[in-house]
C-alpha cells in the first residue's frame, strides 16, 4: 500500500481541527509494523483511513495498484470486507451472540452460506485456540479470550491486512504477550500487521516502528532488537 501527501481535518466552518498534515507511507505486502506516537497524535486516524474506516480530506492512497481515492464507498466497503481484519482494544463483540456466532458475523455481511461460514468460524476458533469456546458467550469469556475472539473474527474473511488498534490495552502483562505472539504467527504467514500501540513492549514484537507526532511521521525505523 502506498499513502501520498494524505491530510485529515475534522470539523466545519471555523472549528476545523487538522489531525494529518501530509503523510507518506508505503507499507510492503507482509511487513510488521507499530504505529507509535502520543494522545492526539493522529494514530488512531491513520489507521481507520488505512482500514476504510474513514477518508482522507486530500492526498491519495493505493491499495493493490488501486486509487481509492476514486472508489465509491460501495466499493470501498467490498475492499475493507475482503482485505481488512480489525482487532480493537474493547473486542466490540456482540453480547447476546456466543463466540462461533460472533466469528461468524463478517461472513454473513459477505454472503457466505450458512454451512460454510460456520465451517470457517469452526477453523478461526481452533486456529486460536478456543475450540472449547465455540458455545461461550462474551461474557463467559476472560479478556484474552474475548480478544482471540475478536482476532478468529477478524481472520474469517481471509484478509490480507490485520489492522490493531491497541490489542493489549485491557490486557494483563501475560495475556499481552500471547496474543502479540498470535499476532507474530500470523505475520509470518505472510499477513501484513499493522499495530496502533503506546507500548514499546509491544512495538518490540514489530519489524518496523513509525512514530507520529502533531499528525506528521517523525521517525520510520527498522526494529532489529
Amino acid at each position: 500500500m502506498k499513502l501520498s501527501d494524505i491530510k485529515k481535518t475534522y470539523g466545519t466552518g471555523g472549528l476545523m481541527v487538522p489531525v494529518l498534515h501530509g503523510i507518506d507511507l508505503e507499507i510492503e505486502e507482509g511487513e510488521f509494523i507499530a504505529i507509535m506516537g502520543p494522545s492526539g497524535s493522529g494514530k488512531s486516524t491513520l489507521m481507520n483511513i488505512i482500514g476504510f474506516l474513514d477518508t482522507p480530506s486530500s492526498g491519495n492512497y493505493e491499495l493493490n495498484s488501486e486509487q481509492t481515492g476514486r472508489v465509491k464507498q460501495r466499493e470501498l466497503a467490498r475492499l475493507r470486507n475482503e482485505h481488512i481484519g480489525f482487532v480493537f482494544q474493547q473486542f466490540f463483540l456482540m453480547p447476546r451472540l456466543n463466540a462461533l456466532k460472533n466469528v461468524e458475523s463478517p461472513l454473513i455481511y459477505a454472503g457466505v452460506p450458512k454451512r460454510e461460514r460456520r465451517e470457517r468460524a469452526r477453523q478461526m476458533l481452533e486456529k486460536v485456540g478456543l475450540s472449547d469456546r465455540m458455545t461461550h458467550l462474551p461474557n463467559e469469556l476472560s479478556g484474552g479470550q474475548k480478544q482471540r475472539v475478536a482476532i478468529a473474527r477478524a481472520l474469517v474473511n481471509h484478509p490480507s491486512i490485520i489492522l490493531a488498534d491497541e490489542p493489549t490495552g485491557a490486557l494483563d502483562s501475560k495475556t499481552s504477550e500471547q496474543i502479540m505472539k498470535l499476532l507474530v504467527e500470523l505475520n509470518e504467514e505472510g499477513r501484513t500487521v499493522i499495530i496502533v500501540t503506546h507500548e514499546e513492549e509491544v512495538a518490540s514484537y514489530t519489524n518496523r516502528i513509525i512514530t507520529l507526532h502533531d499528525g506528521l511521521i517523525t521517525d520510520d525505523r527498522r526494529n532489529l532488537s
